[in-house]
């Protein structure tokens, strides 16, 4: 854990304004229409009166007291991330293997394809339900002020941030297992750092994972993704062989 804190500290401090932009120009393998719409499989965020809102606040509030670790509140800063090249070096150390365009071209192209194919199943729930956010309707602080502004204009539900992390993680799991659960755990503590920081509810981010792990599964349905990722497990396996 530290070592990777470490890491991502170091990667946001070289990331770039020009980089700030995740994989623009990546072409999705299908279609949001083609994906799951959460509208009609996945409940509504919590009804403020409900026990499953109770359950948000107590998460929330368990948030704020994570906040005086210092570890752990700067991990949560780190990962306030959505750069791709910022996010594959975080990713590295649990992959197992350092993550780059130049160093895996295979892997890359995957992640990048991927991913702008799986974020889309976050759009249509956001616009559609436009929650508040926490720190919004609390009027409290969070540990990336910088972020505050935009994200009261942006909806909750769900996290776009868990989405871009459940995706990296689903995709190199596949890419390789054997870091399955070193690459899960760390996916899933990207999402409980939008609830320390104060950004997202537990059922926003909650549900990013179920969206997303509904749409990897039709990603499969996909030729191209299949022959890609053929590839990018191929890349791995040669790199993998000569670092023994």
């Amino acid at each position: 854990m530290i070592r990777i804190l470490q890491k991502s500290i170091f990667a946001l401090a070289v990331c770039g304004a020009a980089l700030c932009c995740f994989a623009a120009s990546a072409k999705p393998y299908m279609n949001a229409d083609v994906l799951p719409n959460a509208l009609n499989f996945y409940p509504a965020p919590p009804e403020t009166t409900s026990v499953q809102f109770m359950y948000d606040i107590s998460q929330y509030m368990w948030g704020k007291a994570m906040r005086a670790d210092s570890a752990r509140a700067a991990l949560a800063i780190a990962q306030a991330e959505t750069n791709l090249d910022t996010m594959v070096r975080m990713f590295s150390e649990p992959f197992g293997m350092e993550i780059s365009a130049k160093k895996t071209p295979a892997i890359m192209n995957v992640i990048e394809r991927g991913i702008a194919t799986l974020r889309q199943v976050g759009r249509v729930p956001k616009k559609h339900y436009m929650r508040r956010r926490p720190f919004d309707r609390f009027n409290e602080p969070t540990l990336v002020p910088k972020d505050e502004e935009y994200l009261r204009r942006n909806g909750s539900y769900p996290s776009g941030h868990t989405i871009l992390a459940w995706s990296m993680a689903l995709l190199l799991v596949e890419v390789n297992p054997a870091a399955q659960d070193a690459l899960l755990k760390y996916a899933y503590e990207w999402g409980q750092s939008r609830v320390i920081a104060g950004f997202h509810w537990q059922s926003d981010v909650d549900a990013s994972k179920v969206l997303v792990s509904g749409a990897f599964a039709s990603l499969h349905n996909d030729e191209t993704f299949l022959a890609d990722m053929k590839k990018a497990r191929a890349e791995f396996k040669k790199l993998s062989a000569k670092k023994k």
